[in-house]
């Protein structure tokens, strides 16, 4: 099992001191559960470079510093974690394309949202044996018609459908990511956009709290083949809709 975490400068510099006794917390969970279940701690203090401590990084590919994911900007978003505690049994998606059951406690003080402690378990060993085992008892046909189908609906899963959580070690990759997901959905390439579905993507892109990875702008304005004069005037329309 690999373990990483920021040195003791860079903790006592960059983050709440509550946060310190969770990088233990990280390193036994990441022992007891074992190497399929990786556990990661955000500081939320710099979303560029959320991560302080992760246990058994090659489940999502991740490492120390990378930046905040797309499911955990929308939860800063829309604000969910003022009603719970945590968040259960979502899906991810790991850097191999694996699915994964992800779950986040949502780490607060005084009230506000100080960090985020994520666990995502890759159970596709426990799904290859199980599969092994109804063969001893059944024809491969009908491994193949009962589960391959259930696989195939996860894949298939629209995606305007609370989006897979997406793993990236770098802004650029997160706000691509978010892009083409938002190309995909209008069905349209970068270069195909008019100026009204730019503007549809920057409204999507906003609500899923993309705008809070500094930097992003730029990364976007690429993606979406134009200015980062453009985006922030799309932006700019965007918030004004929302006031009025």
């Amino acid at each position: 099992m690999t373990i990483y975490c920021a040195n003791k400068d860079e903790v006592s510099a960059l983050t709440n001191p509550l946060l310190s006794h969770y990088i233990k917390l990280t390193e036994f969970l990441g022992h007891a559960l074992g190497p399929d279940y990786e556990v990661a701690l955000h500081d939320l203090t710099d979303k560029n470079r959320s991560i302080i401590a992760i246990a058994n990084s090659h489940v999502s590919g991740r490492q120390v510093g990378a930046p905040l994911t797309n499911v955990a900007l929308k939860i800063l978003m829309d604000k969910s974690y003022e009603e719970s505690d945590y968040r259960l049994h979502y899906r991810g998606v790991s850097a191999e394309g694996k699915t994964l059951r992800s779950s986040t406690l949502f780490i607060k003080h005084g009230g506000q949202l100080i960090g985020m402690l994520c666990i995502n378990f890759d159970d596709s060993r426990y799904q290859a044996v199980g599969e092994e085992i109804l063969r001893l008892c059944h024809p491969d046909s009908f491994v193949e018609t009962n589960f391959q189908l259930i696989d195939d609906q996860v894949r298939e899963t629209p995606p305007t459908l609370s989006p897979a959580e997406s793993f990236h070690n770098s802004i650029d990759a997160v706000a691509s990511d978010a892009v083409n997901r938002a190309l995909s959905i209008l069905g349209v390439t970068a270069d195909r956009l008019t100026p009204e579905e730019r503007v549809q993507i920057i409204e999507q892109l906003e609500a899923g709290g993309i705008f809070l990875l500094k930097g992003a702008v730029k990364d976007v304005a690429d993606a979406l083949q134009c200015s980062q004069a453009s985006v922030y005037r799309y932006l700019s329309q965007v918030k004004k809709d929302e006031q009025g």
